[in-house]
């Protein structure tokens, strides 16, 4: 496969990377509200210009999952601010659910090593603990209840979604399971402080390192998903050739 830089096609990716990194930096640096709001309408809709600027098909589930990420980052435009974060949890889960679908075949419980089980269930163990904290925390300082329901659903099928992914990585260590991953921890990262600036300390410093790592989680899934288009279709004309001999 060529290289990911050097390929005309695949520098579109990159320049919509730096593009949403320098809007961030500008929104930030201006502190203008109206750029920090309206500017997370582009993350999808460029690197999916950039993905079909090249590909003519996309898998379901990550279809799905962009859908549901830019309803997620469009819910300011169709809800009120009491429904904004209810709405946007809701569409966000549905997301991470569908990257879950997703990756889930790639996991094979019958090919994990025991070390690598006991890893898993040990990290597992640990989030869930600082979860648990964070929720009690959030259960005495927020009125509504819905909500704190949604913060544990969501960041529950978020760290689901990380192990499941640690696990193929930790099982077939392959350059495809490495974007998946980095594209899921950018992403785990950038929810911890999009809660933070929800629930503790707005900053608008935080929302571009925050903006910065949803942009990163894109760029990686993105990349994810071509290598696994070009794996699927490098074994296909494997098995043809294979035919045909």
């Amino acid at each position: 496969m060529k290289n990911w830089i050097a390929n005309t096609d695949d520098r579109v990716f990159v320049l919509a990377l730096w593009l949403l990194v320098a809007v961030s930096f500008i929104a930030a640096l201006t502190s203008n509200a109206s750029l920090v709001t309206y500017s997370l309408l582009l993350y999808v809709p460029l690197f999916s210009v950039a993905y079909f600027f090249k590909y003519k098909s996309l898998q379901f589930s990550f279809i799905a999952y962009l859908l549901f990420s830019f309803l997620g980052d469009a819910s300011n435009l169709f809800f009120s601010e009491n429904m904004l974060t209810k709405a946007s949890s809701v569409f966000y889960f549905l997301g991470f659910m569908y990257l879950l679908i997703m990756i889930l075949p790639k996991f094979k419980v019958s090919e994990i090593r025991a070390l690598v089980g006991s890893y898993l269930v040990g990290v597992f163990c640990i989030i869930m603990f600082f979860l648990f904290q964070i929720y009690s925390i959030l259960n005495v300082v927020l009125n509504s209840a819905t909500e704190v329901q949604l913060f544990a659903v969501k960041s529950l099928s978020l760290v689901v979604l990380g192990l499941i992914s640690f696990g193929v990585y930790l099982n077939t260590q392959t350059k495809v399971s490495v974007w998946f991953l980095i594209g899921v921890g950018s992403l785990f990262v950038s929810v911890v402080l999009n809660y933070v600036n929800l629930y503790y300390f707005y900053h608008l410093g935080f929302v571009a390192v925050e903006r910065i790592l949803y942009a990163s989680a894109l760029y990686f899934l993105f990349k994810y998903a071509i290598s696994d288009k070009m794996q699927i279709q490098d074994s296909k004309e494997i098995n043809t050739n294979n035919v045909l001999a």
